[in-house]
């Protein structure tokens, strides 16, 4: 846990959560999600580092994630049972608790910026096709399913239709990402972006663009989430924890060990990064691992993996 003094400003990110451990990831795995990481937390940082609001910088450090194959957003994704990409991903303010949010596009390069386009209409979430011609009439980059799509997440798919339907196999989850920022003005931030699960059929959507689920922010923390989608969405998990700190008033720490704790008892799994706007930041999660980091403006930078690394 970090925490800063009034004026400056917390950055945390995740990579998603799961069964990362040192004997299922390989020097190359671990070191390629370690430097991705770091890289989201640098992006992040310039803008607070700059006096940037703290949704620039969380949209800034989720782009970065997106670019990257070693996580679940964007280039990298995995795959549906079809074979093609279907992308979530929302974005959060705490001042006035403006929200933006995506389902199901698979043409767009960021995800989270056409969530961020959608925050400044009067809408919260648009999805599929209908999405997609607002990215294209906003004049967000575009990519082909070529940019997304790389061969480990094709033997991904393979493996997990020769295993079965398992919907929600640990073995077969990976790397939504997502970041929470605290300003230099006091402002938080969320967002989250992900591909789903593998060899997901008939348009399910997880819990990233469910505001209040995967994603929240408002004058109490800001919260993004990753694990089984559908568990996190029936707990409410990122608005339980900004009420458990308002209403019940628990710490944050404690906050997400509870909201975790409801999801175990339904069967679910998963982390959540928090930051709150007297610049503390933390992470709880209840798998072996979770792909994280967190940078304050004291300069100090840590990034981690395995569930031993505190």
């Amino acid at each position: 846990m970090m925490s800063e003094t009034p004026g400056n400003w917390v950055l945390a990110v995740h990579g998603g959560a799961g069964q990362m451990t040192r004997d299922r990831l390989s020097a190359e795995e671990d070191a390629g999600a370690r430097a991705g990481l770091a890289a989201a937390l640098h992006a992040g940082s310039a803008v607070l580092a700059a006096g940037g609001s703290a949704l620039d910088a969380v949209e800034a450090a989720v782009r970065v994630l997106e670019d990257d194959p070693h996580f679940n957003a964007g280039r990298g994704a995995v795959l549906t049972y079809d074979g093609g990409v279907s992308l979530d991903a929302a974005i959060m303010a705490g001042d006035g608790q403006r929200a933006g949010a995506v389902a199901g596009v698979g043409t767009v390069r960021h995800p989270v910026s056409l969530a961020r386009r959608v925050m400044t209409t009067p809408h919260v979430m648009l999805s599929g096709a209908g999405a997609e011609q607002f990215a294209r009439e906003q004049g967000l980059e575009a990519a082909e399913p070529g940019w997304f799509e790389i061969p480990r997440r094709c033997q991904q798919l393979e493996e997990m239709k020769a295993r079965g339907d398992g919907w929600f196999d640990e073995e077969m989850k990976f790397g939504t990402v997502g970041a929470v920022a605290c300003d230099a003005g006091g402002r938080v931030a969320a967002a989250t972006s992900t591909g789903g699960i593998t060899a997901k059929r008939w348009g399910r959507i997880g819990d990233t663009p469910i505001i209040g689920a995967g994603t929240w922010a408002d004058g109490v923390c800001a919260v993004s989430a990753t694990g089984s989608g559908e568990y996190f969405i029936r707990a409410g998990v990122c608005h339980q924890i900004a009420a458990r700190i308002a209403l019940a008033g628990e710490a944050p720490a404690q906050a997400a060990t509870t909201a975790l704790a409801e999801v175990a008892k339904m069967g679910g799994s998963g982390g959540v990064i928090v930051v709150t706007p007297s610049r503390d930041a933390l992470w709880h999660f209840n798998t072996a691992g979770m792909f994280r980091g967190v940078a304050g403006s004291d300069g100090a930078r840590r990034v981690a993996i395995y569930g031993d690394e505190g």
